[in-house]
């Protein structure tokens, strides 16, 4: 069975997060103050706050996600890693020096270092809770995704005790305890995902035993009950039950070898690519009495050229149609991965962890070096899980730790613990951060009163409980969706909203206090609104025919990213006489 649990496994993967709610108890003493809970004081050194930077941006997006996309799509999951990695270049050059510079502990400060105003303070606060909210429903399904093999629970139970983890590890201690599990984290994942390249290398490729998987279908039916049935049969963990049977296999190897042995990086890319490779398509449809849906997994014999070649994803389908709609959707995702990197709160508030600015540009560079080793990684680990026969088809967000466990459970129990801490990691940024927009500048933008520095802890945890509860919520309600498909989203919102203000007001010294509100709120709302409306949501989330859409394509960016640019030039050039502007 793929799901079969293993006691070694259950307690290595235990002991790994006991380890991480311990350095969280740890190291509560130190944040104490707002500064130290909100940004660890300032006091992180800069390889330390680079490592943290790759563990905080290789979420469950990136190691879950992206491997299960290259894993069932091929080249097309690494062109999110592509689009990931690009954006720090934009990170780099434009935002790292300049924000530490301009800013306190949160991104509104930044943006109102030179205006003082509430209204700003307001409208960044809001923006940035969306987009956190956002970035949170990927790292709450991945946790449900892991939960459920290791402990046996339901997806819901999964993401519940995920919530309740995380929010004791931000309400204990803070950035301070947000950092070093994001060191450990980025270390670790580092470490073992390129172990795992490695045994990907070593055990090389192998001809499917039989011709099984390439002859028979298998039928998955979900009743009202929830229960769900393969072949007729309920699928579970009990006797006489049966799982989804394991996929992803070669169906034919070059010059008709039937193993390859170990192969190097480049001879394994080559021998992939003149492989024929047994995929497997999905198709659902409307179920009558007692059953809801039924859906039927079809195996398919693609050539490995095939896969190797972008346009396979229906997201990126784009890139081969010739539908403009569909050219404008893949162009509009990648604009989105590329710009909202320096636009995510989570990932701008570690900025503020370190001493000046040249530790922020060094942090950077060793977050972008440790990022871009691990996004080539990626490429080989899906492209192992592909053809390593334990792919759970109805899940690609398992792709990577079922590759580990087809080598031993002990492995799957690592990669499947530093998968959660990934989880755990991402997951304390965006709540920290969430927090410290509410108190320090939500409110006070709202009200005008200031919440003193010696309470804004307390009600930062207070608020950091709330948003763990809303996150568990959104994850169950999002189970269904790929996970780097749902950061697709994250981006799309914090580049239409946050990044114009941000360059705007770095490059454009007639940028007005009028400009910043109109340009965010234009880009949040249109974003926003674009995504709940899309044809994807439509589907997947309401469960109503996409058609039902009336935007053109799912992907924002394309048209929100420069709108709200053009709104705020608009905006301040109409109020140039009204309010001072940037000197």
């Amino acid at each position: 069975m793929i799901y079969e649990r293993s006691t070694a496994a259950l307690l290595t993967f235990l002991a790994i997060v006991g380890f991480t709610i311990w350095l969280s108890l740890f190291l509560g003493k130190r944040a104490r103050t707002a500064q130290g809970y909100f940004a660890a004081g300032g006091g992180v050194h800069w390889f330390v706050n680079g490592i943290a930077f790759a563990g905080d941006y290789l979420s469950a997006a990136s190691f879950l996600g992206i491997c299960g996309m290259i894993a069932f799509y091929g080249y097309d999951g690494f062109l999110y890693s592509i689009g990931y990695l690009g954006g720090w270049i934009v990170a780099l050059l434009v935002v790292a020096e300049p924000l530490k510079r301009m800013g306190k502990y949160t991104f509104a400060d930044a943006i109102d270092s030179k205006f003082q105003s509430r209204a700003i303070k307001f409208t960044i606060s809001i923006s940035t809770l969306v987009v956190s909210m956002f970035y949170l429903i990927p790292q709450m399904v991945g946790a449900g995704v892991l939960i459920k093999p290791l402990l046996g629970l339901e997806h819901a139970q999964g993401v519940m005790l995920v919530g309740a983890v995380v929010t004791f590890i931000v309400v204990t201690a803070g950035m301070v305890s947000t950092t070093y599990v994001q060191f450990l984290k980025g270390g670790l994942l580092v470490i073992f995902s390129t172990l795992l390249t490695v045994l990907i290398l070593q055990r090389g490729f192998k001809v499917a035993p039989t011709d099984e998987y390439s002859e028979t279908s298998q039928v998955l039916t979900i009743k009202t009950d929830g229960s769900r049935w393969i072949d007729g049969v309920p699928q579970g963990h009990g006797e006489g039950q049966a799982d989804f049977r394991p996929v992803g296999h070669i169906k034919r190897l070059p010059d008709g070898i039937k193993e390859t042995g170990p192969v190097d990086p480049i001879t394994f890319l080559s021998t992939l690519q003149r492989s024929d490779i047994i995929v497997w398509d999905s198709k659902t449809s409307k179920g009558t009495g007692d059953v809801v849906s039924e859906t039927t997994f079809s195996p398919r014999v693609v050539p490995g050229a095939e896969l190797l070649r972008p346009g396979n994803f229906p997201a990126f389908a784009g890139i081969r149609s010739e539908k403009l709609f569909d050219k404008l959707n893949f162009i509009s995702l990648m604009l989105a991965l590329f710009a909202g990197t320096a636009s995510l709160p989570h990932i701008l508030i570690r900025y503020y962890t370190v001493k000046d600015e040249e530790a922020a540009r060094r942090s950077t560079i060793v977050g972008i070096a440790s990022i871009g080793f691990f996004y080539v990684l990626t490429l080989y680990i899906g492209l192992g899980a592909m053809t390593s026969g334990a792919l759970d088809v109805t899940n690609n967000n398992m792709a990577a730790p079922l590759l580990a466990k087809s080598f031993s459970d002990g492995l799957f129990a690592i990669i499947s613990a530093i998968a959660f801490t990934t989880v755990l990691g991402t997951v304390s940024g965006l709540i920290i951060a969430s927090a410290g927009s509410v108190v320090h500048d939500l409110w006070p933008g709202m009200t005008g009163q200031t919440i003193p520095d010696g309470s804004k802890v307390r009600v930062a945890r207070i608020i950091s409980v709330v948003v763990g509860v809303i996150a568990m919520g959104l994850g169950i309600a999002f189970e269904k969706l790929n996970v780097s498909y749902l950061v697709g989203w994250a981006f799309s919102v914090a580049a239409s909203a946050n990044l114009p203000a941000l360059v705007m007001l770095l490059f454009w010294k007639r940028t007005t206090r009028e400009g910043i509100i109109a340009g965010v709120s234009v880009g949040l709302l249109t974003s926003l609104g674009w995504i709940l409306v899309s044809a994807d949501t439509m589907k997947s989330v309401y469960g109503l025919p996409p058609e039902y859409s009336p935007v053109p394509f799912s992907q924002p960016g394309i048209v929100t990213i420069p709108l709200g640019f053009a709104v705020l030039w608009i905006v301040s050039l109409l109020t140039q006489n009204q309010r001072t502007t940037v000197s």
